[in-house]
């Protein structure tokens, strides 16, 4: 089947917009260009001179299938991802049952296969349930299609536990992928550790129990060769630790997520779940570092951490709540309106931090336009502003503070291997 995108605008490489159109078939792009008229389409979308991009890549996302289908299914997170330009995303394994084991992951798999609307690509752990200290079977969960290993949700305790899961890892050729979390550090924290914490009465979480964990791992990773991701980078000095290994040529690589890049902790009003997340939102010191640490390289791309959550379970205090915020529908508006729209960002920067760069390190087939490439498109009005209206959410968690705040960028359309999977006429 051939389609026709008219009337669209791409960003180049030297952040110039240009008219352009996309004949796509047989699921990839098969021409862009101006003047397609010797060409019998099936169909064809108008974008009304709206942004086209490479549809979004998202490594970082908790579907909560099998398991936790209160808070989301794959369906309906996949569905989520689509309405917010993503054609691309990485499904964490804190799951119930944990996907440790070949029949565990395959029975995930099979899920996504049926109601998946986009791309899925599973995490495996690296130890059994999560907690333990065993090390999963890597070789046949990368036989079967893991994407790469995390366990997130938790850090890995034991520095013996985690070198041997990294050697492990190089020597299989496939990324380790760290929720950074020293629990010895916690102290029963539920918020970053400051004069708001105080102001609330509420137990803080130090940086450092996020940073001294990078700082360990990036020796053990250096020792290995293993390829270390770095999930939701949210301090000053996690981005100087990774900064260094960066120049002393450890291959590590690392995310951070729109809301320490937007809010601070100064930001929280009250004692609400809902800015409860892990990590924590930091300082403005934090947040400066994080924006450095994107425009210089240190970090490599944006990633959403959507975590939905039940309704009644997030309307409570930061002692009783989950800790968690979706984001797939919301990131890519809150990054353009608060950062492209200012004049701190450019476009191409945020398109190469949400779509090439995350398929770019982890080796996907992704993130590009380009002839030849599969189809996976999104179209972005920059045009109109709405305000965000969690009413409109296709996640079942409908979980943040950004509910109400006026954004640009809402996704109009989203294709992927050339079907279109969100239109948000329909």
């Amino acid at each position: 089947m051939k389609t026709l995108i008219k009337n669209g605008k791409i960003v180049t490489k030297d952040n110039q917009t240009i008219t352009c159109d996309l004949w796509l078939e047989d699921g990839i792009i098969a021409g862009m260009g101006k003047d397609f008229s010797d060409i019998t389409f099936d169909q064809a979308y108008d974008a009304n001179n709206q942004l086209i991009t490479p549809g979004l890549v998202d490594v970082h996302v908790h579907l909560r299938e099998p398991g936790f289908t209160y808070k989301e299914t794959i369906k309906d997170g996949s569905k989520a991802a689509a309405r917010g330009g993503y054609t691309t995303v990485c499904a964490m394994p804190n799951l119930d049952p944990v996907p440790d084991t070949v029949e565990k992951f395959n029975a995930i798999k099979d899920i996504i296969e049926k109601d998946a609307v986009v791309k899925v690509l599973q995490y495996a752990p690296i130890t059994e349930e999560l907690r333990s200290e065993i090390l999963t079977d890597q070789k046949g969960l990368k036989a079967a299609g893991a994407f790469a290993f995390t366990n997130d949700g938790v850090g890995v305790q034991t520095a013996g536990t985690m070198y041997l899961a990294m050697k492990e890892a190089a020597e299989n050729n496939m990324a380790l992928v760290a929720h950074t979390e020293d629990e010895s550090l916690l102290f029963g924290g539920v918020m970053h550790k400051g004069e708001v914490s105080e102001k609330l009465d509420l137990p803080g979480i130090l940086s450092a129990t996020e940073s001294s964990q990078i700082a360990r791992d990036l020796i053990l990773a250096e020792e290995t060769g293993v390829h270390y991701h770095v999930c939701h980078v949210s301090t000053k000095e996690s981005v100087r630790v990774i900064r260094d290994a960066k120049k002393a040529g450890v291959h590590v690589t690392a995310e951070v997520s729109p809301h320490h890049l937007i809010l601070i902790d100064e930001n929280i009003p009250e004692d609400h779940g809902y800015w409860k997340m892990n990590p924590p939102l930091r300082g403005v010191g934090d947040r400066e570092a994080l924006i450095e640490g994107l425009l210089d390289g240190t970090i490599d791309c944006i990633a959403t951490d959507h975590a939905p959550h039940g309704f009644e379970e997030k309307n409570q205090s930061f002692l009783k709540s989950p800790f968690g915020i979706v984001g797939s529908e919301t990131a890519f508006q809150l990054i353009y309106t608060h950062f492209v729209e200012t004049g701190q960002f450019t476009l191409e920067q945020v398109i190469d931090w949400m779509a090439v760069k995350p398929a770019e390190i982890f080796g996907l087939t992704a993130g590009t336009l380009n002839i030849g490439q599969p189809a996976d498109i999104a179209v972005f009005d920059l045009n109109h502003e709405e305000k965000i209206d969690d009413k409109k959410f296709a996640s079942l968690g409908v979980n943040t503070p950004f509910t109400g705040w006026p954004v640009k960028g809402a996704t109009l359309m989203t294709f992927v291997d050339g079907q279109l999977v969100y239109n948000k006429e329909d």
